[in-house]
């Protein structure tokens, strides 16, 4: 996880924040999905089988929406231009709407709901992950 440097404007601080937030939920979603495939599908038999699974395997897929949103924070938090709070705002934005399940929609938003209803990880890191997006403003 990148740190937080104090010296930091408030946007890099809040994107900073929010990016290792967004980070802690992929890793707990990507090992609840591990073990429902190894269940359900095959053993995966190393890390390097588990990275060519979530990169090609449909089964998978629906993660990548989280994990190109951590790495357009990346990018935005690594850009040679000064971050400014209309950029930091609008991921801030980005990630609430994504991390807001939802059992009728489709795609991240309807996964993420069925990844909570089977794993009691994926809704705690839910929470932190909401509470820190409240306290974003």
């Amino acid at each position: 996880m990148l740190p937080v440097n104090p010296s930091s404007d408030p946007a890099q601080q809040r994107l900073t924040q929010l990016r290792n937030a967004l980070l802690s939920l992929h890793k707990i979603l990507l090992d609840s999905e591990r073990a429902r495939y190894e269940r359900d599908v095959a053993r995966i038999s190393s890390s390097g089988e588990l990275l060519n699974l979530v990169l090609y395997d449909p089964w998978f897929a629906w993660l990548h929406e989280l994990s190109e949103l951590v790495v357009l924070i990346d990018e935005t938090l690594d850009a040679k231009e000064p971050l400014n709070g209309i950029d930091a705002e609008r991921l801030i934005v980005q990630a609430r709407e994504l991390v807001a399940p939802n059992e009728n929609g489709a795609g991240f938003r309807k996964s993420y709901f069925e990844a909570m209803q089977n794993d009691p990880d994926a809704v705690l890191a839910h929470g932190k992950t909401r509470k820190l997006l409240s306290s974003l403003g």
